[in-house]
């Protein structure tokens, strides 16, 4: 019997994803998806709302309630609540934060608390590694956290953003404070015929309302305002004061699976049916409307991800094939180069400082460190035993303006979240290159430039 509570800690540093070639039959689901079409669509007839939604349908999320998820067979401890840690080193794994309740799908991280959301109803609350709270929702799957101005906003699989406030006695109770949409809008608009939209043939519905699930949340705190994409084709745009929707865009031919507020009212999305666009903001006293300025990328697989730097200047897209596409914005947009690190499909991305991290079907972390306008591998994060499928960063307590540093947080669908110390030092050039080398030797890490079309 393999012995619990054991947790394989790797050192990050230079380390390399495995060679596809070696992988045990476990990953031929990771690699079939990498030659799949976006052929899915948000508004097939033959299923209801919320149902056989494009991640649902894919190949890495197939077991029943009734089947032993393929991710569960790894060494982390089952025992509720387990943490694992190790001393802190450069580009590391910290620990492990596990509990057996569903895969993670969302994160969000703010003033040392990480708040994790998983297709179970809870909404888990962690402090210094350990379990701080926990709160539940109505529904089961929560595909998306941010939190704003002590506001905690989860978008869910049903198509409704559920608003949570902390105890101000208990900073470790929180509890449901709203609904977007409220049930007095609903009420108001459904009075209106005007209110109602075509969503599927003979179908109609409120357009306030999400008609599919929410799969990206995104805040523009200057402005109080929050996004939201579904996989329903558009985006909404919601004031966070007083919770109405100021808008409903339909952005995309298939389901939108990111979207991102950046500087300048400029707002990028993505969809399945792989564009990536830009939509400027153009605001007039409390009327707010999105108009579309660019489409940066058109190809045939599907967009799963996209991250803005906090300047506003570099734009991450990352697809279903593997690929991170970039753009730099000078006085316009342009494309930058492609950053190939995966084997399968990029399904999160974060930008924090000069880095860019991305986290794939294939279980690992690529992080990468822009230098002018070339990005290179520092170190590839191993250890996930499942598809890492969300990412949320914060600045290090001992992070200096010489050396920052960051913690990493990882949620993956093998049902754990773990922790990595990196810092955007650049390893020892000799180093990674024997660590590369000595790997398969065909491709090295060290260095990798990104590539023009």
């Amino acid at each position: 019997m393999q012995q619990h509570n054991q947790e394989t800690m790797q050192q990050a540093s230079g380390s390399l994803p495995p060679d596809t070639n070696n992988m045990a039959d476990s990953d031929q689901n990771d690699l079939d998806y990498n030659n799949r079409n976006s052929n899915f669509s948000a508004y097939d007839a033959s299923r209801p709302s919320c149902e056989g939604s494009p991640m649902m349908m894919s190949p890495w999320n197939q077991a029943s309630p009734f089947q032993k998820s393929p991710w569960m067979n790894f060494e982390e401890s089952n025992n509720i609540g387990n943490t694992s840690t190790i001393s802190q080193h450069e580009n590391a794994l910290i620990g492990s934060l596990v509990r057996e309740e569903g895969h993670i799908y969302s994160l969000a991280a703010i003033d040392d608390l990480l708040y994790t959301g998983s297709d179970s109803k809870n909404i888990r609350v962690w402090k210094d590694m350990k379990e701080f709270g926990a709160f539940k929702s109505n529904s089961g799957l929560v595909k998306a956290i941010i939190i704003c101005s002590g506001k905690i906003f989860t978008g869910h699989q049903d198509g409704k953003i559920r608003v949570w406030r902390v105890n101000q006695r208990d900073p470790s109770i929180h509890k449901r404070s709203g609904t977007l949409p409220t049930f007095m809008d609903i009420f108001k608009a459904s009075i209106r015929p005007k209110n109602y939209i075509e969503v599927k043939r003979n179908k109609t519905a409120l357009w306030i309302k999400h008609c599919d699930a929410i799969s990206s949340l995104s805040m523009c705190e200057e402005k109080g305002i929050l996004y939201s994409a579904s996989w329903d084709r558009t985006f909404k745009v919601w004031r966070t004061d007083n919770s109405k929707c100021l808008e409903s865009v339909k952005a995309h031919d298939d389901a939108v699976n990111a979207v991102v507020a950046s500087v300048e009212g400029m707002v990028y999305t993505g969809s399945a049916d792989g564009t990536v666009k830009v939509w400027k903001r153009e605001t007039k006293g409390r009327t707010v409307r999105h108009d579309l300025a660019h489409t940066l990328l058109s190809q045939e697989c599907a967009v799963t991800a996209l991250a803005v730097d906090k300047t506003g200047s570099v734009v991450y897209c990352g697809s279903s094939d593997g690929l991170v596409n970039f753009w730099e914005r000078g006085n316009e947009l342009s494309h930058g180069g492609v950053l190939k690190g995966h084997t399968v499909a990029v399904l999160c991305l974060a930008a924090a400082g000069n880095l860019l991290f991305s986290g794939s079907a294939d279980k690992t972390i690529c992080v990468w460190k822009r230098e002018g306008n070339v990005h290179n591998c520092l170190s590839v994060l191993t250890g996930h035993t499942g598809p890492v499928k969300c990412l949320a960063v914060e600045v290090a307590k001992d992070s200096t303006e010489s050396n920052p540093k960051w913690v990493v947080y990882s949620g993956s669908l093998d049902k754990s979240i773990k922790v990595w110390s990196v810092s955007e030092a650049t390893p020892d050039v000799q180093q990674t290159s024997q660590s590369s080398s000595s790997v398969g030797g065909a491709i090295s890490w060290d260095s990798i430039p990104s590539l023009k079309y």
